[in-house]
């Protein structure tokens, strides 16, 4: 094979990756406000291709954007008094696992999203999220992946931060107490 054919398909091959950035907004402001400061934590991304291996094919997910998204979509719920990276009150840790599949002509999005609120070394309680998004037939171009990874993320951090709402007294009884 000549060597221009050979350097045409590396740059074709690496051009094409779709690196993506997220930004999930909350589809409603918190049905409550839990008096708490809340760290954040963000554990690595699993990725997992059609073909069930690890890893997506032209897909480059940075873990900071996950971790930054995350955080900023805590911090416009504002379903805590204030959201760090640092030392809080509680602390969110976040697992997420996004999975790329194939069906019916069209490829989906599957996001599973885990958060366990800790409070010092004490678990309190687990979430579990897991949405789907349907995508393009084809990933020509970023917004083919970025779009409904963007949508099924959103969609899981709605669930988990709704329950987390609903489950205000876990997080607020010893406080709410009158001090004698």
């Amino acid at each position: 094979m000549p060597v221009g054919i050979l350097a045409l398909l590396l740059i074709l091959s690496t051009g094409c990756v779709h690196r993506i950035h997220v930004n999930p907004l909350p589809t409603g402001s918190a049905s409550t406000t839990i008096p708490r400061s809340l760290q954040i934590t963000v554990g690595p991304l699993a990725l997992e291709g059609a073909d069930h291996r690890p890893g997506i094919t032209l897909l480059e997910w940075p873990h900071q954007d996950l971790s930054q998204a995350i955080i900023r979509y805590a911090r416009r719920r504002e379903t805590f008094s204030s959201v760090f990276t640092n030392s809080a009150d509680l602390t969110l840790h976040i697992t997420t696992k996004l999975a790329l599949t194939d069906r019916q002509g069209r490829y989906h999005y599957h996001i599973r999203l885990q958060g366990e609120i800790h409070e010092g070394d004490r678990l309190v309680k687990t979430y579990l999220a897991e949405h789907t998004a349907a995508g393009s037939v084809a990933r020509w171009i970023t917004a083919s992946d970025r779009e409904p990874i963007e949508s099924a993320l959103q969609l899981a951090l709605d669930d988990v931060f709704s329950r987390i709402e609903a489950d205000r007294p876990l997080y607020t009884d010893r406080i709410d107490l009158p001090v004698r």
